[in-house]
């Protein structure tokens, strides 16, 4: 199994976008988190989550081509460095448009966790604190059903991510959302200062 720093590093190669960056150490840390719930390796969960979308920016896939472009591109590349199968075909099968069956826990907890991360980050960065911690299960949920909010997140995916883990809907966004909580900062979701209110008291001092 290739490495956290063989996977970070391809990611910084390939991705220049910060909120991409955060977006795949995001998707890590809730596969990491999963990998712990289902006595699954984590570093290999983990680094499925990290390696997820590294080709996305080079090739976007705005065409949702099954065999070219993201992820197909990607994992091509990654089966030239001798990356294993199940990683490989977790992350192809991380998109509907590739065809390719989520057979594994690992693919189904990928395909699981992916929109909702963007879901979650979203919803902490419309907090006054923008801080992950400042969002609940509930906060979620009500977002899920705002479709003018976080428009390019796939709800379906969510809803039926979760169904093919085996696990209630509720269940499942907390699972994820204490796991970004838990590693705010290194996801950028650990929030800003809240300047002080303003003193309107008079002063008696002499």
């Amino acid at each position: 199994m290739p490495t956290r720093e063989a996977a970070l590093s391809l990611v910084y190669e390939w991705t220049q976008s910060e909120s991409l960056r955060k977006h795949m150490l995001s998707v890590e840390t809730a596969m990491r988190a999963y990998a712990k719930r289902l006595a699954q390796d984590e570093e290999a969960w983990g680094v499925a989550g990290l390696i997820h979308d590294f080709d996305y920016e080079r090739f976007p896939n705005d065409a949702q081509a099954a065999d070219a472009e993201h992820p197909a591109e990607g994992v091509r590349h990654l089966r030239s460095l001798g990356w294993p199968e199940e990683l490989c075909d977790a992350v192809m099968g991380h998109a509907h448009y590739t065809g390719v069956a989520r057979e594994t826990l690992m693919a189904k907890a990928l395909f699981a966790v992916d929109e909702l991360t963007g879901l979650i980050t979203a919803s902490a960065l419309v907090k006054p604190s923008k801080a992950v911690r400042d969002v609940d299960v509930a906060g979620v949920r009500k977002k899920m059903k705002d479709k003018a909010f976080a428009r390019g997140v796939n709800r379906d995916d969510i809803i039926q991510g979760a169904e093919a883990l085996g696990v209630p809907l509720d269940e499942h966004i907390g699972v994820v959302l204490l796991a970004m909580q838990d590693n705010a900062e290194a996801l950028g979701l650990g929030g800003v200062p809240v300047a002080a209110p303003t003193s309107t008291a008079i002063s008696t001092d002499a």
